[in-house]
């Protein structure tokens, strides 16, 4: 079965968008804690430019990152895991293929 031919139980879905929104939710404020410890020493005006150009990369980062696609969702979550963002074990009850699946990707 291909990738992008996955089928995905109600239960499957409702497992996926809660991992989905961990990884994101974690993510998210891992970049709030990194930038209330950029602006706690800023010092200088440029290093306030700085911190934009920080939240304009990270931004286009997390928003290419996190793409809820059914199609490809098993390529997401392989990465969030393999970014420290997801564990495996937070995909448990979804369809062991898939779980196999992932993990096979998050050790390439």
């Amino acid at each position: 079965m291909q990738v992008s031919e996955v089928e995905w139980s109600t239960t499957e879905k409702e497992i996926a968008k809660s991992a989905f929104e961990k990884a994101y939710e974690r993510e998210i404020e891992a970049v709030i804690q990194e930038v209330r410890q950029r602006a706690s020493v800023m010092t200088q005006p440029n290093e306030m430019w700085q911190l934009h150009d920080f939240l304009s990369a990270r931004r286009h980062e997390i928003d290419g990152k996190y793409d809820y696609r059914y199609s490809v969702l098993i390529f997401v979550f392989a990465g969030l895991i393999k970014d420290g963002w997801l564990h495996l074990d937070e995909l448990q009850g979804l369809e062991k293929d898939k779980l196999t699946k992932v993990a096979a990707l998050t050790r390439m």
